[in-house]
């Protein structure tokens, strides 16, 4: 079932249309040699295209699970003047792991009024594509660990308060933000995924209960248009909530830090997430 969203906004956002591969050949693809190609020359530098939080915010590092008696932190960002039971969201990191761009992001969303919690799945951040892609296919041929550090993060937003959860994550973090709608099932109101890998299996998807938000690039060729589709016929079978968008952009429009950045369809972006979680979580 599709969101009730407009399909256009300044002639950027299309809705997805006809014709999705099908599930088995979408499961073939190779994701992380695709993310190493779109990234083939990129690096996480700063370029000052950052957005700051809106309102003011309070940052810190918390430990929000535990394995074999060690701590996995996160960065927490909340809003100065947050109640006990504000709405959360959990961030999940692009491929370059849990980094100063992530951080900013957090504290953005942090100031649209959330507890924003970043998650950290890889334990260090990569500075080169070949390092990314290192940590981006061992934690898709190990997805277990991942999927219960997000379960963790869920319990540990809820155990601090929050009455209403959300998830959201960009590139690698976009499949893992529909991942933690997945692990989450009921405790999560609502999930936006960036240009993330999709999942198209009805069998793993029928666990997922929160209304989906998908932001792609229509030039993206990392994530193929035809695997969104898929995954949003599999979802609309299931009478799920779903809605999947095109930007005018390639892959990695939302990330200053990238060549790929996009000023225009980043903002547009944005305020397609802002609205959605307004809509689900407040």
């Amino acid at each position: 079932m599709r969101l009730s969203f407009p399909v256009s906004l300044c002639g950027l956002l299309l809705t997805a249309v006809t014709a999705p591969l099908a599930a088995q050949q979408v499961a073939s693809i190779d994701y992380a040699d695709r993310m190493h190609a779109v990234h083939a020359h990129d690096a996480p530098v700063p370029s000052g295209a950052a957005r700051p939080p809106r309102a003011d915010v309070v940052s810190d590092t918390v430990t929000y699970w535990t394995v074999d008696g060690k701590p996995v932190q996160g960065f927490r960002s909340r809003p100065k003047s947050a109640k006990k039971d504000a709405p959360a969201i959990v961030v999940v990191h692009e491929w370059w792991g849990l980094n100063d761009n992530i951080r900013a992001a957090t504290e953005r969303l942090a100031g649209e009024g959330y507890v924003a919690l970043a998650v950290d799945l890889f334990g260090t951040v990569a500075t080169s594509p070949d390092s990314a892609a290192r940590l981006y296919r061992y934690v898709s041929e190990h997805p277990d660990p991942a999927r219960a550090n997000l379960a963790a993060a869920i319990d540990y937003l809820i155990a601090q308060g929050a009455k209403k959860v959300g998830s959201v994550g960009w590139c690698f973090g976009g499949h893992w933000s529909l991942e933690a709608g997945l692990v989450g099932g009921s405790k999560v109101q609502a999930v936006v995924m960036y240009y993330g890998q999709p999942i198209t299996d009805p069998a793993q998807l029928q666990a997922l209960r929160a209304p989906l938000l998908g932001l792609f690039g229509s030039q993206d060729t990392g994530i193929p248009v035809d695997s969104v589709k898929a995954m949003a016929a599999a979802l609309d079978k299931l009478g799920r909530t779903e809605t999947m968008l095109f930007l005018d952009a390639g892959h990695a429009f939302a990330n200053p830090t990238g060549k790929n950045y996009s000023a225009v369809a980043a903002e547009a972006a944005w305020k397609r997430t802002t609205e959605f979680f307004a809509h689900y979580l407040k």
